[in-house]
């Protein structure tokens, strides 16, 4: 599904049904097929009663019974087989919508959604398998729709008017049962939203567990999570409410219209207009419709809940890209790997940097927005209508490049390190065919040997999920040292080293510069730390979203009194 369309709810829904077409379609035969023959039951046993039972004939009561039996095989049959079909399809669509949630969350363009990660979760997890039940829905619908058409016309055959009266009964009960599914999918779409911000918040406190305990906040958050899952708890309570009003609905209206079919048969039968078995026929059919239309009341809940489920699962298939880079493949390299002229976005006004092949590049800003800002605007998650001036990337503007081809080229690694559940050899490689010499060299340069010496198994270590299992100074470490083993011609660094003492922050500085030094590959250090900006060949001082001073670590902490105040604090 291509993001330029307009993808709406309604769009989720038709186009399960066209991808899973052939599993539908032979499962809903098939579903069909048993309910036809599940509806034939009690006509063929009218029709004993009448010609074997009351008539004492051996050899007919022999032959009704063998139809009988090939009767329920039939049944077993397509209902086993068709139920099988049926789910294979929900499931089937289900995977094929997560892996397109999953596509669209991990769009290196990024999107433009709004929903957090958790939110993201929850759509992938519980949403997609809510909208692909419109293939179940499909089945269900036709296999009730098939028994009440057969059921009506054997009535028909037995007594036109008790036949009429329940192909008029029906639509009319459907109907009454369908003016309650505009309320079924604003209560279900109200508690899928609020189990998605419940669980993302979860996601949130949990991620941020050790911030929160280390300032004290950790029972604000406890107090905002238990409003928020009070929240989810009275959304889920009002649709629960009325889904069991609509199914009390449909249990009582089926008992109702059950007793005046049986008690309009039971008079016509005491008038002698039917035979003992049309009667048997005739409540067994009444009995039966109950079930068909039963099923059309809980297909009506199960569509809203399709519908509901489906609307958010458009609101990330059809999110536009956060930017829109051009198609252009790498460009040759350039004397200057990296420039940014008059470059103007949040707190950056005018800001005019530049980093050369082999060159470090410290970064110094007085206001950490601008720092914020700048990495935002490397990383690329800035819409290119959203920021003035040009980026350059080997001297071609990055608007004109396409993504793979500036990502070749530069890299950011974040302050907040995403590691993943796995070993560390494979977070370190990251998909790359790396030997473990480039890996352990990276991990001498980022500081980080003592990650691979404090577990026996070294290298091959488990990281738990987010690399939970580390400190916070090893995460960064082992971060730092996968951007280093991914050797971009140009790598951004912001804060790299604020958790960590300041003796293993001294080797980590060292071994960064002569690792990016031996490469002779440009290096721009986004941060305070007198240890890192030391190792720079120059640094740039942004004050007010623009350069206000440039040069040596050394000579300005020597002569500028702002820039020694913000380094030595």
């Amino acid at each position: 599904m291509h993001t330029s369309e307009k993808v709406s709810g309604g769009t989720v829904l038709r186009r399960a049904l066209r991808r899973q077409r052939g599993r539908v379609v032979a499962g809903t035969a098939l579903l069909c097929t048993h309910q036809a023959t599940e509806a034939l039951v009690p006509v063929a046993i009218g029709v004993i009663i009448d010609r074997a039972v009351a008539t004492g004939d051996v050899r007919a009561l022999l032959l009704s019974l063998a139809g009988l039996a090939v009767l329920f095989t039939v049944l077993a049959f397509a209902y086993r087989t068709g139920a099988r079909l049926g789910y294979a399809a929900l499931e089937q669509e289900a995977h094929l919508l997560r892996v397109e949630i999953a596509r669209s969350a991990l769009d290196p363009r990024g999107n433009r959604s709004g929903m957090r990660d958790g939110e993201l979760l929850s759509v992938a997890a519980s949403d997609a398998e809510l909208s692909a039940l419109v293939v179940r829905v499909a089945g269900l619908c036709a296999a009730a729709l098939t028994a009440i058409a057969v059921a009506a016309v054997a009535l028909l055959v037995v007594d036109v008017p008790l036949g009429l009266g329940v192909l008029v009964g029906v639509p009319l009960v459907v109907v009454a049962l369908q003016r309650m599914a505009p309320l079924l999918s604003r209560r279900s779409a109200a508690q899928q939203e609020a189990l998605a911000a419940a669980t993302s918040l979860a996601v949130d406190l949990v991620t941020g567990l050790r911030v929160l305990r280390g300032i004290g906040a950790q029972d604000h958050a406890a107090r905002r999570y238990a409003a928020a899952s009070r929240h989810a708890l009275d959304v889920t309570l009002r649709a629960a409410t009325t889904k069991g009003l609509h199914l009390g609905l449909t249990t009582t209206v089926n008992g109702l219209f059950l007793a005046a079919v049986a008690g309009v048969a039971g008079w016509l039968a005491l008038q002698g207009r039917l035979t003992i078995g049309e009667l048997v026929a005739v409540v067994g059919l009444a009995q039966f419709i109950a079930e068909p239309v039963q099923t059309l009341g809980w297909s009506v809940q199960l569509f809203a809940m399709a519908r509901a489920s489906a609307g958010r699962v458009a609101r990330v298939l059809g999110a536009e890209p956060l930017t829109r880079p051009g198609s252009a493949g790498p460009p040759a390299p350039a004397p200057a790997r990296l420039a940014l002229d008059t470059i103007g976005h949040a707190g950056l006004d005018g800001l005019c940097l530049r980093v050369d092949a082999g060159e470090v590049l410290g970064v110094l800003a007085y206001d950490p927005g601008d720092a914020e800002a700048l990495v935002a605007l490397l990383s690329g998650r800035v819409p290119r209508e959203d920021y003035r001036g040009t980026l350059y990337v080997d001297g071609t503007p990055a608007e004109d490049l396409h993504i793979d081809a500036v990502r070749g080229i530069l890299l950011v690694e974040p302050h907040d390190v995403a590691l993943f559940e796995g070993t560390l050899r494979a977070n370190l490689a990251a998909g790359t065919d790396a030997d473990e010499a480039v890996l352990r060299a990276a991990v001498r340069a980022a500081a980080a040997e003592d990650v691979l010496a404090a577990h026996p198994h070294g290298i091959d270590r488990l990281l738990t999920e987010r690399g939970a299992n580390l400190s916070g100074g090893q995460r960064q470490r082992v971060g730092l040292a996968r951007a280093l083993v991914a050797d971009p011609p140009v790598l951004v660094l912001h804060n790299p080293t604020t958790a960590v003492d300041a003796v293993t922050e001294a080797h980590l500085a060292e071994g960064l510069a002569a690792a990016r030094a031996a490469a002779a590959r440009g290096t721009v250090l986004i941060t305070n730390s007198p240890a890192l900006l030391r190792t720079a060949h120059r640094v740039a001082v942004i004050d007010r979203g623009r350069v206000v001073a440039e040069g040596p670590h050394e000579r300005l902490l020597a002569g500028d009194a702002r820039y020694r105040e913000e380094v030595l604090r």
